[in-house]
C-alpha cells in the first residue's frame, strides 16, 4: 500500500536545513595515484605480512561537494569511514562485505550520522599489485634473514637463494604468506557511506546493500547507480514526526518511520542485539556506570557491535543525556584520548590475538571495562546499585523472554534453550487451548495448565533467576488488519517493538522515580539574562530537600546521580523553558509525569519504594505496527536523469565512477517531479493537520492557535482568484511549520 508522493527536499544551497533524508554520499578507497602509503596512524606494523598491514584511505568522492549546515569534514569523514585504512586481500581470504556506523558531533553538541558499507574490490593497477608483491619479497627476506642468522647464515647467500628460489624454508614462507602476481588476484577495500541528520541505520543499511549487489550482478541496474543517489540525496525527505515513509532502493522499497512528538525519540539500532552480546545482567550494571559518569570503554573486534552498545545504552537514558566525551569508534590516532581525566563512553577496535592483559589503559578506579565479544565487563571498584535493581531486571526479562531473547545473552545461552525461547510467541498464537482468549494479559499458571512448551520456558527462566508473572498475547488480527500489508519484514517489526517497549521499561523507571522534581526546582533568577550571567553561583535544585523526600533504598544511587552534569544539564533545561521553547526530552518527560499524576494523585510526602511496572507496552508498540501498515508518504521513484552517454559503463564488480555533475545540485523547483499528486497531497496534510490539532493538550493548544491568528493578521488576505496552488502550499506550509514548531530539529512537514 502506498502513500501520498512526497515532493523533493530543498536544493543545497538555499541557507537553511530541508528536511532531506541524506545529506551525503562518500565513496572513499584507494588513491591509484599515490600508491601504497602505510597509515602510522592506524597503527602501522611492520613486522606483520603486508597483507595485515594498514595503508592510507582517501575519499574518493562525496556528492555534493559541500551544504552549508552540514559542512563536510573530509578527514573525519575518511578516518570513521575507514578506521582501519586500507585493506587488502586475495583470492583465498574471506572478503564479505561489512556494515558498521558512525557519528560526529559537531560543536553545537548536534549530531550526524555515518552509515557505512565496506566491501572488496579487484586492483587493477598493475603499478600496485607489483609494490604489494615488492613488499612481500623484502618482507620475506627480513624473516629469512632472522631465520638464517641464528644458523650464520650469509645475506649474500639470502639473495642467492631469493634469485634462484631455490631455498627450501624462503620457499615454504613465500608460499604460506605471500602474493605472487603471476598467481593471485589482489583485491582492496572501498567503501560506500551515507551520512544522514537522523539515526536511520536499518534504511541506509538496506540502500547500501541494494547498491553492492547492483555492481557484484551479473546484470547491470534497471537505472544507472546515479539514479538512486541522486533520488536519496534530494528527492527523498526526512519522514515528518509520528509518519512513515517509503522509498525506493536498486531493486526493493525501503520503508522507515519517526516517533511522534509525545513518543520516545527515534533510535534505529537494535536494542537486542545488545542484550544479547552483553547479557542482562552485564548490561544494567554498565547502564548504571554510565548514568553516574563513569569512564566506559567498550571493546571488540567489530566496529558495528561498538555503535550498537554505545547507542543502545545511551538511549536507554532518556529522558536524561550523555553530556561528556562520546567516541563509540575511536581511531587508533586517538588512542590518547583514553588518558584524559574525564568522564567518557569510547569504544576501541580489539585486534585479533590482543587480549585484556595486552592493553595499556589508564588505571583509574572508575573504569568501567566492556568485552563485548566475550560477553564480560570489569567493573568500577565500589558504586551504588540500581534502585530496585532486581524487579527493574524481571520486568526486562519478561519483555525479552515474550520475544525470545534470553536474559544472560546469546553467549552463555544453549542452543535448545535458545531454540525453545523462540519458539515462545508462535506457540502462545497456535496453541488451540489458549489461542482464543480475549484478554491481553494472561496469568502463567493458567497457560501452565495446558502448555507444555510454556511450562519448559518457565522452569528455565526460574533456573536464571527469573519469575514471569504475566505475559502479554497478541491479540487476533480483525478483518481491516488482514487487509493491511505489512510493509517491512516481520523480523524487523519485531525489533521495532522490542526496542520500544524495552525503552518504555527505562522510562518509565525514571518517571516513576523522578515524579516530583519539579516541586525541588529553584527558579531564582526573574529573566533569562540574568540566569545565565550568574548560572555558575546559583543552586537550582533543592538537593537535600528531594533526597529526604526519597525512598531509603533508593538514596544511595540518587544522591551520586543528582550530582552528575546529565541531572544538572535537565534541570537546567528546565528553568530555561520558562524562557523558550522546552527540549524535546523535557517536554516527552513532563507530559509522562503529568499523565501520572492524572492517575495517581498520591503527595510527594507519600513516596514508596515499591516498584511498579510499565503500562504503556502495548500502547508504544501499536503506534509503531500502524505506522508500518500504512505508510503515510511515498517519496518519489529514481529516475533517469540527462547523463552523458558513455560514461557510468557498467562492469561487474567494480564500483562506477560516477558522472559528478548530475550528482552536485538536486533538481529545480519546477521539475515535474515537484507538482505530483499536489491536490490529494493538500487534502492529506488538511486532515492530518486536524487529527494533530486535536491531539495537542490544552496549552499546546492555545498556544498555536494565538499563533496561528497573529500570523492571519500579518499576512494579505488573498482574494479568490489569487488562491493558486502555490499561495495554498504556503499558507499551509506555515500552518504545520507552526504545528511542529515544538520539535527544536526544525525538521518541517512535507510541502
Amino acid at each position: 500500500m502506498s502513500g501520498n508522493a512526497a515532493p523533493p527536499a530543498a536544493a543545497p544551497g538555499s541557507g537553511s536545513p530541508p528536511c532531506r533524508f541524506a545529506h551525503y554520499f562518500v565513496l572513499c578507497g584507494i588513491d591509484a595515484d599515490s600508491g601504497l602509503e602505510p597509515d602510522e596512524l592506524a597503527g602501522e606494523n611492520f613486522d606483520q605480512s603486508p597483507l595485515r598491514r594498514t595503508f592510507k584511505s582517501k575519499v574518493l568522492a562525496h556528492y555534493p561537494q559541500n551544504i552549508e549546515w552540514n559542512p563536510f569534514d573530509q578527514d573525519a569523514v575518511n578516518m570513521l569511514c575507514m578506521p582501519k585504512g586500507l585493506s587488502f586481500r586475495t583470492q583465498t581470504d574471506s572478503r564479505d562485505p561489512q556494515f558498521h556506523s558512525f557519528i560526529i558531533t559537531r560543536e553545537d553538541g548536534s549530531r550526524t550520522y555515518g552509515f557505512v558499507l565496506t566491501f572488496y574490490e579487484e586492483v587493477t593497477s598493475k603499478q600496485i599489485c607489483s609494490a604489494m608483491q615488492t613488499l612481500y619479497q623484502m618482507h620475506n627476506a627480513e624473516q629469512y634473514s632472522s631465520v638464517c642468522a641464528s644458523s650464520s647464515c650469509s645475506m649474500d647467500s639470502l639473495a642467492s637463494s631469493i634469485d634462484e628460489g631455490d631455498a627450501t624454508s624462503l620457499a615454504k614462507l613465500q608460499r604460506y604468506n605471500s602474493y605472487d602476481i603471476s598467481r593471485d588476484t589482489l583485491y582492496v577495500s572501498k567503501c560506500i557511506c551515507l551520512i544522514t541528520p537522523l539515526p536511520f541505520m536499518q534504511a541506509c543499511k538496506k540502500f547500501l546493500i541494494q547498491l553492492y549487489k547492483a555492481v557484484t550482478s551479473q546484470q547491470p541496474p534497471p537505472l544507472p547507480l546515479e539514479s538512486y543517489i541522486h533520488n536519496i540525496l534530494y528527492e527523498v525527505p526526512l519522514p515528518p514526526p509520528g509518519r512513515s515513509l517509503k522509498f525506493y532502493g536498486v531493486y526493493e522499497p525501503i520503508v522507515c518511520q519517526r516517533p511522534g512528538p509525545n513518543e520516545l525519540p527515534l533510535s534505529d539500532y537494535p536494542l537486542r542485539e545488545a542484550f544479547e552480546l552483553l547479557g542482562l545482567e552485564n548490561l544494567v550494571q554498565v547502564f548504571t556506570c554510565v548514568l553516574l559518569e563513569m569512564q566506559i570503554l567498550l571493546y571488540s573486534q567489530d566496529y558495528q557491535r561498538l555503535m550498537t552498545v554505545a547507542e543502545g545504552i545511551t538511549t536507554l537514558l532518556f529522558p536524561f543525556q550523555w553530556q561528556h566525551v562520546y567516541v563509540p569508534i575511536l581511531p587508533a590516532s586517538l588512542l590518547h584520548f583514553l588518558d584524559a581525566p574525564v568522564p567518557y563512553l569510547m569504544g576501541l577496535q580489539s585486534k585479533e590475538g590482543t587480549d585484556r592483559s595486552k592493553l595499556e589503559l589508564p588505571q583509574e578506579a572508575n573504569l568501567c571495562f566492556v568485552d563485548i565479544d566475550n560477553h564480560f565487563i570489569e567493573l568500577p571498584e565500589e558504586f551504588p546499585q540500581f534502585p530496585n535493581k532486581l524487579e527493574f531486571i524481571q520486568e526486562i526479562s519478561e519483555v525479552l523472554l515474550q520475544f525470545g531473547i534470553p536474559p544472560e545473552g546469546s553467549l552463555h545461552c544453549s542452543e535448545s534453550a535458545t531454540k525453545l525461547k523462540n519458539l515462545v510467541l508462535s506457540d502462545l498464537v497456535n496453541d488451540k487451548k489458549n489461542g482464543n482468549i480475549p484478554s491481553n494479559t494472561i496469568n502463567m499458571y493458567e497457560l501452565l495448565k495446558g502448555n507444555e512448551t510454556i511450562a519448559r520456558l518457565h522452569a528455565l527462566a526460574k533456573r536464571t533467576g527469573v519469575a514471569v508473572e504475566n505475559m502479554g498475547i497478541p491479540s487476533p488480527l480483525t478483518k481491516k488488519e488482514k487487509d493491511l500489508k505489512l510493509q517491512c519484514e516481520e523480523v524487523e517489526l519485531r525489533d521495532y517493538k522490542l526496542n520500544v517497549q524495552l525503552r518504555e521499561v527505562f522510562a518509565s523507571c525514571f518517571t516513576q522515580m523522578f515524579a516530583d522534581y519539579e516541586a525541588f526546582v529553584i527558579q531564582a533568577a526573574p529573566d533569562m539574562e540574568s540566569w545565565l550571567t550568574n548560572r555558575e553561583q546559583m543552586q537550582n535544585f533543592d538537593k537535600a530537600s528531594f533526597l529526604s523526600d526519597q525512598p531509603e533504598p533508593y538514596l544511595p544511587f540518587l544522591s551520586h546521580f543528582i550530582e552528575t552534569q546529565m541531572f544538572a544539564t535537565f534541570i537546567d533545561n528546565k528553568i530555561m523553558s520558562q524562557w523558550e521553547e522546552k527540549d524535546p526530552f523535557l517536554r516527552v518527560f513532563d507530559t509522562r509525569i503529568e499523565k501520572i499524576r492524572l492517575y495517581n494523585v498520591r503527595a510527594p510526602a507519600l513516596r514508596t519504594s515499591i516498584y511498579q511496572k510499565c503500562s504503556t507496552l502495548r500502547e508504544a508498540a501499536q503506534s509503531i505496527e500502524q505506522r508500518l501498515m500504512k505508510i503515510d508518504h511515498t517519496a518519489i521513484h529514481p529516475h533517469l536523469l540527462d547523463m552523458k552517454i558513455g560514461q557510468g559503463k557498467y562492469e561487474q564488480g567494480f564500483f562506477p565512477k560516477l558522472q559528478s555533475d548530475v550528482l552536485a545540485t538536486g533538481p529545480t523547483n519546477n521539475n515535474r517531479w515537484a507538482s505530483r499528486s499536489a491536490t490529494a497531497q493538500r487534502r492529506k496534510d488538511r486532515l492530518r493537520q486536524h487529527s494533530e490539532h486535536i491531539g495537542l493538550d490544552n496549552d499546546l493548544r492555545e498556544k498555536y492557535m494565538q499563533e496561528a491568528r497573529s500570523l492571519g493578521k500579518n499576512l494579505r488576505q488573498p482574494k479568490l482568484s489569487d488562491l493558486s496552488p502555490a499561495v495554498i502550499a504556503q499558507t499551509n506550509w506555515k500552518f504545520v511549520e507552526g504545528l511542529l514548531k515544538e520539535c527544536r530539529m526544525k525538521v518541517t512537514t512535507l510541502k
